[in-house]
């Protein structure tokens, strides 16, 4: 039945292509191999949505196993589809495919600036209370806020058990996202919130401050006390709750701020710039790394100094409270987003140094090949999967002490073209 599906495609889509051959009209072969492109990527996508119907039958055992009635799983999951288009964009997140720069300039736009001083003058007794409460700053709640749904704007509207299925079914952390369908499972079971009301983004994650179902069974909190605990409805209450008792279970500083922006002194020692190396803001002081206003930034506690675009762009000093923000993101540019919107928002100036705008950001084949390069030099970055960390961070560095270059770390497209001659 497929076959013949996919022939009449075939015939149908070449009508046009015979007509202009008709008429004279360049009938080159690129047309036809884009239909027969488009007529493979057809039949794939029909074979994966077959596929992941057998797959919630294998699945269902391991989800009863969890604490799933078989029939509750079979009954949630029965109409689950296949969704080809977020696999395309989970391989596609802005904080890991854009610069640094360019994210910035969205994530702590004026607008958003604006928008997050509207809703905390909105929320000023509920956040207040959540301050007292948790010892999380009110900012630093709105920001995320802001970053994650547009201060509850863009909630997200793809059905989170489709949006699960396919991940853990097709995706590159089907073990992980398996383990959130099981969370999600025992939300629908428990009766938190209905199928119909458990939306959110394309990634899985629901509600104002966008939560996975994992982290909502383990941190969500139901702050207004009226029985449950509802990150989902217009009110975000509970969601903003959420997200502060979310980060003190994870170890946030009260008055430490997530990272301070910094001059390095002329000769700066670039090898030093490594998120292991901490030590308190006065030793820094003394190397000549001190704060914009020239002074030494006073001794929040242990700080390491962060290069997000290399030497050539902003420094930070980042505390403890930096790694806090990272579990609900490990990306530095998302970090640095809540954390200087949330700046931002308290009335703090923007970012002082100026970053290297006529540089991009390498696309994830880039990526992949650095990193592949890198190895072949003998420059282990111990695995290739496109993510710039810390080990592909010091594999650049070391790579560039090699060749005689300021050893930041960073890895643009000029290293690359280095690597490559």
């Amino acid at each position: 039945m497929l076959y013949r599906f996919l022939c009449l495609g075939i015939v149908i889509a070449l009508m046009p292509f015979a007509s202009a051959r008709a008429q004279g009209l360049d009938t080159s072969p690129r047309p036809f191999a884009r239909v027969l492109e488009a007529s493979q990527s057809v039949a794939d996508e029909l074979s994966k949505a077959d596929g992941l119907a057998a797959w919630v039958e294998d699945f269902v055992p391991r989800a009863e196993r969890a604490g799933i009635a078989p029939e509750f799983a079979r009954q949630m999951l029965s109409d689950v589809t296949y969704d080809p288009d977020i696999i395309r964009r989970d391989r596609n997140q802005s904080e890991f495919t854009k610069t640094i720069w360019d994210y910035l300039d969205t994530a702590v736009s004026d607008a958003r600036i604006r928008n997050g001083k509207s809703a905390l003058e909105r929320h000023a007794a509920t956040l207040g209370e959540l301050e007292k409460s948790y010892g999380v700053e009110q900012e630093i709640i709105v920001a995320i806020w802001g970053l994650e749904s547009a201060y509850g704007a863009v909630r997200g509207k793809t059905t989170i058990l489709d949006a699960l299925a396919t991940l853990a079914y097709d995706g590159r952390r089907g073990a992980f996202f398996e383990g959130e369908l099981i969370a999600a499972l025992t939300i629908l079971q428990a009766g938190d919130t209905g199928p119909d009301q458990m939306r959110g983004s394309w990634a899985g994650a629901m509600g104002h401050t966008q939560f996975m179902p994992s982290s909502y069974l383990a941190y969500a909190v139901d702050h207004d006390q009226d029985g449950r605990r509802d990150i989902w409805s217009d009110d975000p209450t509970d969601a903003l709750a959420s997200t502060a008792a979310y980060l003190k279970h994870f170890g946030w500083v009260s008055g430490q701020p997530w990272g301070v922006e910094v001059q390095l002194p002329e000769g700066f020692d670039y090898t030093l710039a490594r998120r292991d190396n901490m030590q308190l803001p006065s030793l820094w002081a003394e190397s000549g790394v001190v704060g914009w206003d020239g002074r030494p930034v006073p001794d929040h506690g242990q700080a390491s100094v962060l290069l997000p675009a290399g030497a050539q762009g902003a420094a930070f000093l980042v505390f403890d409270n930096f790694e806090v923000l990272e579990r609900y993101n490990t990306a530095d540019a998302y970090v640095i987003g809540v954390g200087h919107l949330a700046d931002r928002i308290a009335g703090g100036s923007a970012i002082q140094a100026s970053w290297p705008r006529d540089d991009r950001a390498l696309t994830l084949e880039e990526r992949l090949e650095l990193q592949r390069r890198l190895t072949s030099a003998g420059f282990d970055t111990q695995g290739i999967d496109g993510k710039i960390g810390p080990l592909t961070i010091q594999a650049v560095r070391d790579y560039q002490r090699s060749i005689g270059v300021v050893p930041d770390g960073y890895a643009s497209l000029r290293i690359l073209k280095q690597l490559r001659s």
